[in-house]
């Protein structure tokens, strides 16, 4: 694609990458809501529906990883088109399930092919945009994330309240009306030389499917094999000719604090989603309807700002985002540890500020990340954040919850008045410390960005290409 088409294929691409990211993020999450009623159709229990969503986001992450990789040889288009078709067939599976297992295979497929989606989201910013306007592209896309998260639940709740559940279904069917446009606007760089480590990549697939079983059912031995499995990943990566990610990779320093701290950043984030909605119910008893309404607003507004906070990281800099966005969330955590046990309202008005700051966060350290990359590692680079990203907010999810089911007698902030919600505000206060300590470790290292690229570690002399083909 010659240099005048790339910037017009870029923006086209980016609106409608927000358009998918609205209608994937929807497909994650909106079946949580009516795993009950699922239980209940098929005599099962909830511990063993709710694999249809823990199963649909094990593959997700895992797939995140491996279509960044795939992208850094294949064409792009080529493996949109290959899973989004996955997705669809996924789709169309779960629309005329009449068994369970049809359900969980649906989800499976589904997984299988959607996990494209968070790895094209990642490079498509990177490759068609310069590193000067590519924080507004990543907010754009940020937008269609948060856009997503606010009306997956009522889009849910509206249709299980006039339909079958199995419709659910039928809303990512609409992904399949932006293949040919992905296919027009993407453009025809051939693919490059080199084979896939599928031994490699199957290592990694099993330690962090080995992992997330451990944490989703507490249990040692997954655990053990997952920390086998990545003892042999690595021993792999260090060993083979053409591993599926290149050792120098992590000797990039920069790439490496930046990934850590992303995916610190993201554990951090998922307390939002997960302790909110139990606060809510346990503390305030709202019912399910209102806990979702209590939420919508801070969604709301996050995609308001997407766009902004991609404009403010081109002009400022990435590290002013961050400053910005550090000072937001720590802001809403405080304030929850503070008064979360008072009232439903005030927790609906300071999740505002803990939503922004947090996707804020996402977009500064993704916009740092890309910098560091160099061409022919972008795929997988990117490709191992978006899968890191869920991967600690599923550990994450896990602690919080054991956290909670123990409580707390005494609460860390004085302020905190209602006994019920101390284990809550103790909860709050912890994350807003590990946020300043973020906050402390990002200037150190990357204060003097302002928004130019910069040379990864490890490799002098070679500068960071922002275009792509």
């Amino acid at each position: 694609m010659n240099a005048e088409a790339q910037p017009h294929a870029g923006e086209k691409l980016i609106r409608l990458l927000a358009f998918t990211l609205v209608l994937s993020s929807m497909s994650a999450t909106m079946f949580n809501i009516v795993l009950p009623e699922m239980s209940r159709e098929y005599d099962l229990s909830f511990s063993q529906v709710s694999w249809v969503s823990a199963v649909y986001m094990l593959l997700y992450a895992i797939g995140s990883a491996l279509y960044g990789k795939l992208a850094d040889v294949f064409k792009l288009k080529n493996l949109l088109t290959f899973g989004l078709v996955f997705f669809f067939a996924g789709s169309f599976v779960g629309l005329a399930a009449q068994a369970f297992w049809m359900v969980l295979l649906g989800r499976i497929l589904q997984a299988a092919g959607a996990s494209v989606i968070p790895a094209t989201a990642m490079i498509i910013p990177v490759r068609y945009f310069p590193a000067e306007r590519r924080g507004r592209a990543l907010g754009i896309s940020a937008t269609g994330l948060a856009i997503g998260n606010a009306v997956g639940p009522v889009v849910s709740a509206a249709i299980a309240a006039v339909a079958h559940w199995r419709w659910l279904f039928a809303v990512p069917l609409l992904i399949l009306f932006t293949l040919p446009l992905y296919r027009k606007y993407l453009n025809d760089e051939p693919s490059r030389p080199g084979r896939i480590d599928w031994i490699g990549s199957g290592l990694l697939a099993g330690a962090v499917a080995l992992l997330l079983i451990a944490v989703t059912l507490g249990m040692r031995l997954p655990a053990a094999g997952s920390l086998l499995l990545l003892l042999l990943f690595i021993a792999r990566i260090r060993t083979a000719a053409e591993p599926f990610v290149q050792p120098r990779l992590f000797r990039n320093g920069r790439y490496s604090l930046a990934l850590a701290l992303a995916a610190l950043v993201s554990g951090i984030g998922f307390s939002l989603p997960f302790l909110t909605p139990k606060l809510l119910a346990e503390v305030h008893h709202l019912a399910p309807g209102w806990i979702g309404f209590a939420m919508v607003p801070a969604a709301a507004v996050s995609a308001l700002l997407g766009r902004t906070g991609g404009k403010l990281a081109d002009r400022k800099g990435n590290a002013f985002l961050f400053g910005i966005a550090s000072a937001s969330i720590m802001a809403g955590f405080a304030l929850l540890s503070s008064w979360a046990g008072v009232s439903p309202l005030l927790v609906a008005l300071f999740l505002i500020l803990c939503n922004v700051g947090q996707m804020f966060l996402q977009l500064a350290l993704s916009n740092t990340i890309s910098r560091t990359l160099p061409k022919d590692q972008v795929g997988v680079g990117m490709g191992l954040l978006s899968m890191l990203n869920f991967l600690s907010g599923s550990v994450s999810m896990g602690l919080y919850g054991k956290i909670a089911d123990v409580g707390a007698r005494i609460p860390w902030n004085p302020l905190s008045a209602n006994p019920d919600a101390y284990v809550f505000s103790n909860l709050y206060a912890a994350l807003a410390v590990l946020h300043v300590g973020i906050l402390l470790l990002y200037r150190r290292q990357f204060a003097e960005e302002a928004g130019a690229p910069r040379r990864p570690q490890g490799r002098p002399g070679r500068e960071i290409e922002d275009s792509a083909h």
